[in-house]
């Protein structure tokens, strides 16, 4: 009985701890896609892929592309802060933690293309 009792409270404990793990994952990723659908789908659009017409004029890179998600993290962190060609700059505009959740969004883009 004690055993029994013992092997539930750990099954819920560990159930617990993996509910609480998969929900401050989802809000990140939330955050990030937030942060996406305000600050970068004007321009590379809702997908990601550039293909909008403010994207399209100022040829917004594909997000899921290989050359965009082969950079680092530390490299996409960089465009993000600091701008790149027609890219804005965000420092100052939007926080650290914001910027790295903007870059696990974009991870996430790349795993949908």
């Amino acid at each position: 009985m004690r055993q029994n009792l013992t092997r539930m409270w750990l099954i819920s404990m560990l159930a617990a701890v993996l509910i609480a793990f998969c929900a401050g994952s989802t809000r990140a990723q939330s955050a990030g896609e937030t942060l996406f659908k305000s600050k970068c789908a004007m321009c590379h659009g809702p997908d990601g892929k550039g293909e909008v017409p403010m994207g399209k004029k100022l040829n917004a890179r594909n997000l899921g592309s290989t050359e965009v998600q082969s950079q680092s993290d530390a490299q996409l962190t960089e465009v993000l802060t600091k701008g790149k060609n027609k890219m804005p700059a965000y420092d100052g505009k939007l926080s650290k933690e914001q910027i790295a959740q903007l870059v696990a969004y974009i991870r996430e883009i790349g795993k949908k293309h």
